[in-house]
């Protein structure tokens, strides 16, 4: 398998990649921008510039700011010698913070824990633009009710292919919390296909946990109404949202 490396004089871009491979538990080097490649397989990042002026030396890479994310997964691919994908499967553990795992034809491609379950289908659009494949499915544990159906619903206001699953036994043998790992079960899994929008319907139990959430996060400053914290509950507001009012 050949290794990957960081060769750009842009110390802004090189932060960048290393952040996104550190994510991703990716080992790489950092190179001079002129050193010679250790291999010459060697899977290496630069800007558009760099990579024109070496196209011809390892396997290049051309990377800026806004494409840090999507050249990581290219490399990732290439490193694995997946140049071609039959079918993208993500999985989605639901929670406050949502797991959320993608493989290629089985193979894990990347793992991350998001902050805010309103930015999982943004996520997943953004990974599946770098990504040529033929087909494409989420799968979303059944678990969570409340912040299942939010995600199932915005999903569905993209167009995504998505199913549920029974995740039930995705969490056997793992550590309390470890949602990226019974992500990466949920996408191996399979279930129904969900095509029509969830209704939701908050409990004062959901809400009451929504009001804690709000306290949590602004350490103890401020509590949401109740009606704020409906509003979030049905996806109307973001918890961020709903704390500035």
């Amino acid at each position: 398998m050949p290794r990957l490396a960081i060769r750009t004089v842009d110390f802004k871009l090189a932060y960048r990649l290393m952040n996104e491979l550190k994510k991703r538990n990716v080992k790489f080097i950092l190179l001079e921008h002129d050193a010679v490649l250790p291999e010459r397989d060697m899977i290496w990042f630069g800007s558009e510039i760099e990579v024109a002026n070496f196209r011809s030396e390892g396997q290049p890479i051309a990377a800026s700011i806004s494409t840090a994310e999507k050249a990581v997964e290219k490399a990732i691919r290439l490193q694995r010698g997946i140049t071609q994908v039959h079918m993208l499967c993500f999985g989605i553990d639901p929670g406050p913070r949502p797991g959320i795992a993608w493989l290629a034809d089985g193979v894990v491609l990347g793992v991350a824990q998001l902050e805010k379950v309103e930015t999982v289908s943004a996520h997943i659009e953004g990974i599946a633009s770098s990504l040529e494949f033929e087909k494409m499915v989420v799968r979303i544990g059944h678990g969570a009710p409340l912040i299942r159906d939010q995600i199932i619903n915005d999903c569905l206001t993209h167009s995504l292919y998505i199913e549920q699953v029974n995740e039930s036994k995705t969490s056997r043998g793992l550590l309390r919390h470890n949602h990226v790992i019974s992500a990466i079960r949920i996408a191996l899994l399979s279930g129904p296909r969900v095509v029509e929008f969830r209704t939701i319907q908050p409990t004062e139990g959901d809400l009451r946990e929504i009001q804690r959430q709000s306290r949590k996060k602004t350490n103890g400053r401020k509590t949401i109404s109740s009606e704020a914290a409906y509003a979030v509950a049905t996806g109307e507001l973001s918890l961020d949202e709903a704390i500035e009012i």
